[in-house]
């Protein structure tokens, strides 16, 4: 379970165990009883029941529970008794067959709980409801273009695209997702590094008052990951989109397996960007200010400073681990400083354990 305690000295791997804290169970795919009470047992869901359907999420037995109460003719879920365990899967109707009519379901399905009043409200119910349509992908690590509805993609079944979902029911499927996280900093003549550190609001749904990246976001369907970090740079910190266009810099991404407190599976990819700021610029074009209220304020931070907050457990958890892969790309994280560093930098890109989904 993830955890940010504020009152110790936390070293860089300890910031990444608090993120990357799941590990698939060795018995995932043995034969235990398919029951609410077994709490470990992981079910895959795949697009059908063919054994080499691609597997797009890990599903708890209470939510085939509640998959069990829909209408006939949108899910296929096998009597546990008739299947072995090492080929059980949950998976939509034969019927079900194209993006479009996959996205209906799911949207039927999510709004539904969304409505019911008693179904994970914590998660799903109208506080917590984001409206924002989220990608999922036959292949996590596979093409991740931007579908295109006006180019038949959500009719055609033959790209990586799957379906798409809206966004606070992710973590209950256990589904990949991905964002897009910028650090905006300046370098002196003298090489010290400035890090632009905004404060998230106290009124955010999630991690309120926590330290950020200078900007960061999920990427919704529909989006491609630049065209998200040019949008959350203009929406969160009033960055001129032609600038985040000319000076962002993709600089890879990060990858981790999150359980939640509640025990919830969120696999998480961010694609990390950096923005220089230039010398012979003008430093108020790069200067972030709070636009659309999900920031309080910004600061422009010494590294050490930052540093200094990251181990104090201030910073919202995901984003030490951008920082963490900030400090290993420039130089100030390394093998002869952390004796962790292979354990950091591997772990700083994991695979979910997939291959055995």
């Amino acid at each position: 379970m993830a955890t940010n305690p504020r009152d110790s000295d936390l070293g860089f791997l300890d910031l990444v165990n608090a993120c990357d804290n799941f590990r698939l169970p060795a018995n995932h795919r043995a034969d235990i009883p398919l029951s609410s009470s077994a709490q470990d047992t992981l079910v895959p869901w795949t697009l059908t029941q063919s054994l080499d359907s691609p597997v797009v999420g890990l599903l708890k037995p209470e939510i085939i529970d509640l998959l069990r109460e829909e209408e006939h003719g949108s899910w296929v879920i096998p009597d546990p008794a008739s299947v072995p365990r090492t080929a059980y899967r949950v998976s939509f109707h034969p019927s079900i067959d194209t993006p479009a009519k996959r996205t209906k379901v799911m949207r039927k399905l999510c709004e539904g709980w969304r409505d019911s009043g008693t179904i994970y409200q914590d998660i799903i119910g109208p506080m917590k409801w984001r409206n924002e349509m989220y990608p999922v992908y036959r292949n996590p690590f596979g093409v991740h273009r931007a579908h295109d509805p006006k180019a038949g993609d959500d009719d055609s079944d033959d790209s990586n695209y799957a379906f798409e979902m809206e966004r606070s029911a992710c973590v209950l499927f256990g589904v990949v997702t991905y964002g897009v996280h910028m650090t905006i900093y300046q370098q002196t003549n003298g090489n010290e590094i400035r890090i632009w550190v905004p404060t998230r609001s106290r009124t955010k749904q999630t991690w309120p008052g926590y330290l950020d990246n200078s900007a960061a976001g999920g990427i919704s369907s529909g989006m491609s990951a630049f065209d998200s970090i040019v949008k959350e740079a203009a929406e969160e910190a009033s960055i001129d989109e032609d600038i985040t266009r000319r000076l962002a810099k993709c600089a890879g991404s990060i990858s981790y397996y999150l359980q939640t407190s509640a025990g919830w599976l969120q696999p998480e990819v961010q694609y990390v960007y950096d923005m220089k700021i230039p010398n012979d610029i003008d430093p108020m074009l790069f200067q972030p200010k709070p636009a659309d209220g999900e920031v309080e304020s910004f600061d422009l931070l010494p590294l050490h400073v930052v540093i200094s907050k990251m181990k104090q457990g201030l910073f919202k958890a995901n984003c030490a681990l951008v920082l963490i892969d900030f400090l290993i790309r420039h130089g100030y994280l390394t093998p002869e400083n952390d004796p962790n560093f292979m354990e950091i930098v591997t772990r700083l890109h994991g695979r979910f354990h997939y291959d055995r989904w």
